[in-house]
């Protein structure tokens, strides 16, 4: 009654005369003991694609989200993400924070990334905090740069500061 070929048929049919709606409300049942090939919901998934602000969006606010982001518009706010790309005519005025940064546009504000890689058409008016950084020939760049251990935790150090005289209220809360 149960073999390979005809896990994934609703009745005792044989050939490949299933009807689809049947099929896939099949598939919603979780006390049904079969697996399918074409959808297993225990195999790993697949990344999915990055998030796309178009060049005619404006966002006044902050965005956060565990997956990637590329914006081709204007934000106005910080943005968290786990990679950021910023679009060659986009623009972002806040605190930008990811594991990856690549900035081909304009951000103004602080860039905090164990990975950021400016690009020779980036414009950059903010300190960046990295792990490791690419600044390529023709970037613009006004700020300074530290080189952190773990660039994304904001409140500790991560490790020896390269000016201690930055933060003395951080030594003295010690």
């Amino acid at each position: 009654m149960f073999s390979k070929s005809k896990i994934n048929e609703p009745g005792p049919k044989q050939g490949g005369e299933t009807v689809p709606s049947q099929t896939s409300s099949a598939t919603d049942g979780s006390s049904s003991p079969r697996t399918s090939t074409d959808f297993s919901p225990s195999a790993p998934k697949a990344k999915p694609p990055a998030s796309v602000l178009s060049a005619d969006l404006v966002i006044k606010g902050n965005l956060k989200t565990t997956g990637d982001i590329q914006i081709e518009g204007t934000v106005e706010g910080d943005i968290r993400a786990h990679l950021l790309t910023v679009g060659e005519g986009a623009t972002v005025k806040g605190e930008v924070m990811a594991d990856d940064v690549v900035v081909n546009g304009r951000v103004v504000g602080r860039v905090r990334g164990l990975k950021v890689r400016l690009t020779s058409t980036a414009k950059v008016e903010g300190d960046i905090i990295h792990k490791t950084i690419a600044i390529e020939s023709g970037a613009h760049f006004e700020g300074s740069v530290q080189r952190r251990d773990d660039p994304l935790n904001p409140s500790g150090q991560g490790n020896r500061p390269a000016g201690g005289a930055n933060t003395p209220s951080a030594d003295a809360k010690n």
